[in-house]
């Protein structure tokens, strides 16, 4: 059974207790002891593995390499065993907050691990590097661990169906900031009023602009999320020292609703477990098979199959126009509607690419595949062929495809669209795709055997087969670690990778 929690703008002199703010209904999901459901820890499982896997894979990256070498420029806090970063040997600690910062960026990098969209999108894996830092800097065993992440993603999930932060161009971390500080409160088993403290400064410290997914997307794209998760270390840090922090933080009337979304007037409906309903919500949420923003996931997929059973479609001689009819959000996010020229740039970063579902498609068409690294490439943007194609790509907002991508009906719900290709002959071509084919409704799935599959081909250039093994032996037996193995729960890497990557100062 869900509780709706009705949300709305409180003025100064109006009483609103505690027990009845949202900060303290996460709270109180945070700090219920119902168990986790199998299927539940199963995932769970298979969301460490699948960031273990994209974290591999961008280990000498420089964002990567950068947030690395700043936590490791910090000492071990001496509250505690320290954690380790994704790269350097297991010996190597650092203090848990940093060590959430360094894996949160290794994870988000190549924006290749799990996804929500609903009336906000998220990435819910990012609640993981914070909570397992913590865990291992705590000494926490796995069980306790499993029932963290579990009520991470609940709560982010939650408020992503509930609260919209993108229509007001704040950016979506600031659903990631509370659901880190409550998970990290239910691994520890805090009480409700430290987790109420914690999720307020959490979320009063995460709450930016969305200009660092607009325009030319920088390195900070994925610095956000791993400032977010380190935020919430903090912030329970600082509550657990008896520090309180803004209230009501959603509701006041200078508060996050009345300023930053939508105004003194609104009333949003938050569904949020009720007492002893044990947290479902990871399993709602899904993974990706390509490198590449989810709304990109299905049309890789549309553009595979067509360029393969019509390779004519590749030449730009003989297309005239490609037209992608998709939700608001995918027209306006990462397509034309964005009305940014670098989406149609072949100079323009990786980043920016990643955001380009005009030049996603245009490759994905071109060579029926789509490769991590490869598909990015300076050179492959460049292609002429794959410019002149490019450039005839558009999209258009559909308004069934809009409906569906809100629709709460999961069997209903799509991310994809329809494509029209008018051929230079005059002919047409019309197809259409709902979901991607890894999708729970998709073609094809994925299971633990795709998670494991992912995490080997990613992670086989820079980690040893040993090293492969060893990880995946402690990943698939998590709720059963003892806290000397979940301290050992990160990926090392093979001799030589580390040094080969970029080691830069700064201050520290």
């Amino acid at each position: 059974m869900t509780v709706i929690h009705d949300v709305r703008t409180y003025r100064s002199e109006e009483d609103l207790p505690r027990e009845r703010q949202l900060a303290y209904a996460i709270a109180e999901v945070a700090t219920d002891p119902v168990e986790v459901e199998p299927a539940v820890a199963d995932m769970v499982v298979n969301r460490v593995i699948d960031n273990a896997a994209v974290a591999a894979a961008s280990l000498t990256r420089g964002p990567v390499s950068a947030a690395r070498q700043q936590a490791l420029d910090h000492p071990v806090s001496i509250g505690g065993f320290g954690s380790t970063v994704f790269g350097p040997s297991l010996a190597r600690r650092t203090s848990p907050e940093w060590a959430a910062w360094a894996n949160g960026v290794a994870v988000r990098e190549l924006d290749y691990h799990d996804t929500f969209l609903a009336a906000e999108y998220s990435h819910p894996g990012d609640n993981i590097p914070p909570i397992l830092a913590v865990a291992q800097h705590v000494g926490a065993a796995g069980a306790a661990l499993v029932r963290g992440i579990a009520t991470g993603y609940e709560i982010q999930i939650d408020l992503a169906r509930a609260i919209s932060l993108h229509r007001h161009k704040i950016d979506h971390v600031a659903h990631l900031g509370p659901s880190a500080a409550a998970g990290i409160g239910t691994m520890l088993g805090l009480s409700a009023e430290t987790i109420f403290q914690a999720v307020g400064q959490a979320l009063h410290t995460t709450t930016a602009t969305r200009q660092s997914r607009k325009g030319e997307i920088s390195t900070w794209k994925a610095h956000a999320p791993a400032f977010a998760g380190k935020m919430a270390v903090e912030a329970v840090d600082r509550a657990m020292r008896g520090q309180t922090s803004p209230a009501p933080i959603y509701e006041g009337e200078d508060g996050v609703i009345a300023w930053l979304l939508d105004g003194p007037e609104a009333v949003y409906h938050v569904p949020l477990p009720a007492p002893g309903e044990p947290k479902r919500a990871i399993l709602d949420s899904y993974t990706k098979e390509h490198s590449a923003e989810y709304q990109a996931q299905a049309w890789i997929d549309l553009a595979r199959k067509l360029g393969t059973e019509r390779p004519e479609l590749r030449d730009p001689e003989n297309v005239a126009s490609v037209v992608l009819h998709t939700s608001h959000h995918t027209h306006y996010v990462i397509g034309s509607g964005a009305g940014d020229p670098q989406k149609y740039d072949p100079t323009a970063s990786r980043e920016t690419l990643d955001h380009s579902i005009p030049y996603i498609f245009t490759v994905a068409l071109q060579d029926g595949a789509w490769h991590h690294v490869d598909s990015y490439l300076p050179e492959r943007a460049a292609r002429p062929d794959t410019v002149a194609l490019w450039h005839k790509v558009h999209t258009e907002e559909d308004e069934e495809w809009t409906r569906r991508y809100h629709s709460e009906d999961p069997n209903e719900k799509a991310f994809g669209g329809r494509v029209v290709i008018t051929l230079t002959d005059g002919s047409t071509l019309t197809d259409e795709i709902a979901v991607a084919d890894a999708h729970p409704l998709g073609a094809r799935p994925f299971g633990r055997e795709d998670y494991v599959r992912k995490f080997r081909l990613l992670a086989e250039p820079v980690l040893t087969p040993e090293e492969i093994d060893r990880f995946l032996g402690l990943a698939e037996r998590l709720p059963e670690l003892s806290a000397d193995d979940v301290r050992e729960l990160s990926i090392v890497a093979a001799p030589g990778v580390i040094e080969r990557a970029p080691a830069p100062k700064g201050l520290f």
